[in-house]
């Protein structure tokens, strides 16, 4: 029937009848809901929206939005399904099959767990309801995976616990659950934010284009869509899903595994394939054309006169000395001379000398942070992550001995 009264009668009408649609699925629940993966508030219509009720639930204009969004969230699970296939039988690294798989299957446990409609019965529900919690922390490691990002041994193992023991206090101290639903959330929010971070700041130092396009879309749709609904659940408090929100986050949903489909579909070596060392020496290059050959001895030329010690030194400044497009100077470092990013294709040159003046004998006495200094680097900290990387030593390590052997 349509409700053409005014604004009072909508409000009241929609409260009411949104009630009595979800309180028999509400109070055939034994146990109260964690809620950590799905809370949306009950709000008023806009006006002019006709709404209407049918026999599933709400729809508006003649829509049936529990409908769209069950479908939405059914064409997702199918596609999750596919991508899992399709990387169970990929040549992708382990570690980053690891992660996407787990980014993957939380994920669809977070569809199931936030549907009105897909929602298991009870026997299932803890375990779903653990796994869809889960779906930031798999995002975060993913993302560091991708991107070549070190975790700190410390924070990987601490980050899941840390979730492990607010989900059990939430499912076994009722009266601490807004403790927990905060706690989670605020977590979650941080696992994102840092995420994006990431994303964006490692763009300028990644000499791979597929993962610089990753790097600017995906925390366009992460923010969005896990951003979004994190904050939407931390600013509205409620105990079921609105079916219009419901929608627009299961077609965010969509979006996002399609696009993950995309990648891992047509994923080429460079981004998915497994790592290679880069402690080797700058390889010859073959088959350079003529530009590419001109390019190519500018920049050696370049780096034998110590560009590579010019602090802060990024592929811009350097392209611009050489007076190339950038793009055409990240394409001969990454696919000619095999460096992912322009941070190891300087590092191989500045450890090269740290260690010639680490074994020099008349060089002894002077100070590691002066060496780090002298070649570019900004401060100690960054020169031993390299150095070790390198070497497998730290510099004083390599430096005692070179100078006993010597």
């Amino acid at each position: 029937m349509d409700l053409s009264w005014d604004m009072g009668h909508i409000r009241a009408a929609c409260l009411s009848c949104y009630t009595q649609l979800f309180q028999k699925q509400k109070n055939n629940r034994h146990h109260a809901r964690t809620d950590v993966s799905h809370i949306f508030p009950l709000r008023t219509a806009e006006d002019g929206l006709a709404w209407h009720i049918t026999g599933k639930g709400i729809a508006i204009g003649g829509i049936d939005l529990a409908l769209v969004d069950t479908t939405l969230r059914l064409l997702t699970l199918g596609g999750q399904i596919m991508i899992i296939a399709v990387l169970l039988t990929s040549r992708t690294r382990r570690d980053l099959k690891i992660s996407l798989l787990g980014v993957l299957i939380s994920s669809m446990a977070y569809l199931i767990n936030s549907s009105v409609t897909l929602a298991p019965p009870f026997p299932w529900r803890r375990a779903i309801d653990f796994l869809s919690i889960s779906t930031t922390v798999w995002a975060w490691v993913f993302a560091h995976q991708l991107f070549e990002r070190r975790i700190a041994k410390p924070l990987l193992i601490a980050v899941p616990i840390l979730l492990t023991l607010l989900w059990i206090v939430a499912v076994t101290m009722p009266d601490k659950q807004w403790f927990t639903f905060y706690a989670i959330r605020l977590l979650s929010l941080a696992l994102v934010v840092h995420l994006i971070i990431i994303a964006l700041t490692g763009r300028v130092d990644d000499l791979i284009e597929k993962r610089r396009r990753i790097r600017m879309y995906l925390p366009i749709f992460v923010g969005l869509q896990v951003g979004g609904v994190l904050t939407y659940e931390l600013f509205f408090d409620a105990t079921d899903n609105i079916p219009i929100v419901s929608a627009i986050n299961a077609m965010l949903i969509l979006i996002l595994v399609l696009g993950a489909g995309m990648a891992v579909l047509t994923a080429d070596g460079d981004l998915f394939s497994k790592l290679t060392t880069d402690k080797r020496p700058v390889r010859p290059v073959l088959n350079l054309s003529p530009s590419e050959t001109v390019l190519h001895d500018k920049l050696i030329t370049a780096m034998e006169e110590g560009q590579y010690r010019e602090p802060s030194l990024t592929i811009a400044t350097l392209a611009s000395k050489l007076d190339t497009p950038e793009h055409r100077l990240r394409a001969l470092i990454n696919k000619q001379l095999g460096h992912r990013n322009f941070s190891s294709f300087l590092n191989g040159y500045r450890i090269t000398e740290a260690k010639e003046k680490l074994s020099d004998r008349a060089h002894v006495d002077l100070p590691i942070l002066t060496i780090a200094m002298d070649l570019g680097y900004g401060s100690l900290a960054p020169f031993n992550r390299a150095f070790r990387a390198e070497t497998g030593q730290t510099p004083s390590d390599f430096r005692k001995a070179a100078i006993d052997q010597n």
